[in-house]
């Protein structure tokens, strides 16, 4: 079996968005692993980023994951607002598809309500608080 699953940097603030994220996703951190939990004479780690998150996961089903980290100060900052990639959600009603959408656009941006798509679907598309684009979608 081959799964992608989707891995997002933020620059510092990985764990309030996974807390967000699992506020409209549910299920319980698989892993949350910080920087200063993997320091040893050879893995040196500045001060300023011991507390930020090396990795964490959010199962959100049996098969797929939502993954994250901070990047450190010495690998320079990521650019949200440059970040033209989109997670896709797809799920099975139109009814889970406005929860999800209302969850994670909360503070953000929509670019697409909520609607009836040309191609047959239930669609919506956003960039959430977080500088991080979604699509939902419901063919059902």
């Amino acid at each position: 079996m081959t799964t992608i699953n989707p891995w997002i940097n933020f620059n510092g603030n990985a764990e309030e968005a996974f807390a967000f994220y699992k506020s409209v996703f549910g299920g319980e951190f698989k892993k949350v692993v910080r920087f200063k939990d993997l320091a040893g004479p050879e893995f040196q780690v500045a001060e300023k980023d011991a507390n930020k998150i090396m990795q964490i996961v959010l199962p959100l089903d049996d098969a797929s994951m939502l993954i994250g980290n901070d990047v450190p100060e010495f690998m320079g900052k990521v650019s949200e607002n440059e970040n033209r990639s989109k997670i896709h959600i797809g799920v099975d009603s139109k009814e889970k598809a406005e929860k999800i959408f209302n969850g994670l656009s909360a503070g953000g941006q929509a670019e697409a309500p909520m609607g009836n798509s040309p191609w047959g679907t239930y669609f919506g598309m956003f960039r959430d608080k977080y500088g991080i684009e979604w699509i939902v979608e419901s063919v059902n």
